[in-house]
């Protein structure tokens, strides 16, 4: 077994198998040393688990809850293509999060996504899975998503 794979199973996480795209893309894209995903949606089983925006429809810790789903995918699509083992750093995250106006706390929805990275990397990269990031308020994502999460990481030449 892989140490990554090792990883996920000591903190009982099973990667989901990669989100089907909607359109006409790929999950996950390698150009030279680095790994780029698509957008990801916190997709469980084909079914977006909630619909709305933060400060309406959606709280805070439910929508943490569906960006460390968001990364799980992006780990899914980053394992099909390369593997998890080839990945030698976390260099950047992008989350979108939809919001209703007045809603500002974009930083601890995709803080589910930074903190699953953190778990999972902790101790297997020097970075420990620190990266990069963005959290970006948005009007509305795919399908009345709350959180859409991208990643780039740096992999083994």
């Amino acid at each position: 077994m892989s140490a990554v794979r090792d990883r996920l199973s000591v903190l009982g996480i099973v990667l989901p198998s990669v989100a089907v795209p909607a359109g006409v893309y790929v999950p996950a894209v390698r150009a030279g040393q680095f790994v780029y995903t698509s957008g990801q949606l916190p997709m469980v089983d084909g079914v977006l688990p909630a619909r709305g925006k933060l400060g309406a429809e959606i709280e805070t810790a439910a929508a943490h809850g569906l960006a460390r789903i968001c990364a799980l995918n992006a780990l899914a699509a980053i394992d099909a293509l390369v593997g998890l083992d080839a990945v030698v750093a976390i260099v950047k995250v992008v989350g979108f999060v939809a919001s209703a106006p007045g809603f500002n706390a974009q930083p601890a929805v995709i803080n589910g996504a930074s903190e699953l990275l953190a778990e999972v990397f902790d101790g297997l990269l020097a970075t420990g899975g620190a990266h990069a990031r963005s959290a970006v308020g948005v009007a509305e994502l795919p399908a009345n998503s709350p959180v859409e999460v991208e990643m780039i990481v740096l992999i083994k030449e």
